[in-house]
């Protein structure tokens, strides 16, 4: 009896220490176990608690009264699937009839409670048919990506959601998309892992970074163009537009519309040309954004309308042409002058890292879901890199990317540096990577010299 009590007190000292230190540990070890059994046996009692039952059916009320029985209980969603992961229980339910995907949702955080979870998050997979995805231990707190990720061409994974499942940068599906935060907030962040995953990919990166090019010119070796002022970004995107006209012209060369031609051959973008004819794509990265829309003379007005315009119109024409759009900013609204709003409802995803107003979380998601203005306003400031994901559609989750050094970018970027490809559009703004040796700069007032 004493060995089995010192025993008994190891393993529980030990599942204590897991939990308080590696979650993650102590939920593959005892936490899916306990849990498993946990939604198994409190299921029924908890359902009906959270109103997720719907009466029993006449004829079973007949059948019970015809033979002498107890009228029978009422019924909660049938289980179709109980499937454990890394970070939580996954529960594909199957509706009664009467009931809602919408009853779910506005039953998940008594459901969190009930079934003593970390999150729960739900989503309709077809009619009839919810999965509710349950989190055991806070994913976001210590992000650890899963060994196996579905990698895809123009498709990187670049965080990990509050439900435990990986959060994709899918340009085929998402052309463009808007990136708001404030100050220290994360965005370099997450702008260094979407990096990372298109380093490794056929695609031609361009940025323009007005901070002088500090964030984006160490990885110059994988850019195909850079700009690091708003002069040189508007020539560069001027020539963007002028490589969309004439890809343009090459899908329209190779559109093949003959009476013999099945429609899902003719070519109506990029993709559907023929692999050795196929334009390199292309990502441009827009960093501080604001930047590009402030003035303060009639000439660098002049140049913002043109920067804006060719915004607009890669934003509207783009991404049959190949061409994706990447525009991070702290703010980004219809205070940047005429074109902003029109530019911004082009820009179908929307990621917002923690920020300072509700002004700014409108301006990301005011359109989409007020339920994300919230959460973007509650990210707390300890909490750096934990951003709201969202698109058109009005849904939206809770992400946070693994934390990426400005090294690590580098070094992905220098691995891949012979994917770079050679656009001749483009040849005048290919970063310079050697030369002389920048003079330096004195950051401070020399002290004058007395006698």
């Amino acid at each position: 009896m004493t060995g089995f009590t010192v025993t008994l007190v190891l393993v529980v000292a030990t599942a204590g220490l897991l939990r308080w230190r590696r979650p993650a540990w102590y939920w593959m070890t005892f936490g899916v176990t306990l849990a498993s059994i946990r939604v198994l046996v409190r299921y029924a009692t908890v359902m009906d608690a959270c109103g997720l039952t719907v009466p029993p059916s006449r004829w079973r009320l007949a059948l019970a009264r015809a033979t002498n029985r107890p009228a029978p209980e009422p019924r909660p969603p049938r289980i179709l699937l109980l499937r454990p992961t890394r970070t939580g229980l996954v529960l594909r339910l199957k509706l009664r009839p009467g009931q809602d995907t919408f009853d779910v949702a506005a039953a998940s955080d008594r459901l969190r409670h009930s079934f003593s979870m970390y999150g729960v998050t739900s989503r309709e997979l077809r009619s009839g048919v919810v999965e509710v995805r349950m989190t055991g231990y806070d994913v976001l707190k210590r992000v650890q990506m899963p060994t196996q990720i579905d990698t895809r061409p123009m498709r990187v994974p670049v965080a990990l959601r509050e439900d435990g499942s990986v959060h994709y940068r899918d340009y085929r599906a998402i052309p463009h998309a808007l990136t708001l935060g404030a100050t220290e907030s994360g965005k370099s962040v997450y702008q260094r892992n979407l990096f990372a995953g298109l380093a490794a990919q056929d695609v031609a990166l361009v940025g323009i970074d007005c901070k002088q090019g500090v964030e984006l010119f160490p990885l110059a070796r994988r850019f195909s163009a850079l700009a690091d002022n708003p002069d040189t970004a508007a020539e560069l995107l001027d020539a963007l537009v002028v490589r969309m006209g004439e890809v343009y012209q090459l899908i329209r060369a190779e559109q093949r519309i003959t009476a013999d031609v099945p429609d899902a051959e003719i070519a109506a973008d990029i993709w559907d040309l023929p692999e050795h004819l196929r334009p390199t794509p292309v990502v441009v990265l827009v960093d501080e954004v604001a930047e590009l829309a402030l003035f303060a003379s009639k000439d660098e007005e002049k140049r913002r309308d043109r920067i804006v315009t060719a915004l607009v119109r890669l934003a509207q024409l783009g991404r049959a042409a190949g061409i994706y759009l990447e525009i991070c900013g702290q703010r980004f609204g219809s205070e940047l002058g005429k074109g902003i709003t029109m530019l911004r409802a082009q820009l179908t995803g929307r990621t917002a890292h923690r920020v300072n107003d509700e002004t700014s979380a409108n301006m990301a998601f005011g359109d989409i879901s007020p339920d994300a203005v919230l959460a973007a306003i509650q990210i707390p400031a300890e909490m750096r890199g934990v951003a709201v994901a969202g698109d058109s559609t009005g849904g939206w989750h809770r992400i946070r990317a693994p934390h990426t050094s400005l090294r690590q970018a580098v070094n992905t970027c220098n691995r891949h540096a012979d994917r770079t490809p050679d656009l001749p559009e483009l040849a005048p703004f290919r970063p310079a990577l050697t030369g002389a040796p920048a003079v330096p700069v004195p950051l401070s007032k020399a002290a004058p010299a007395t006698a």
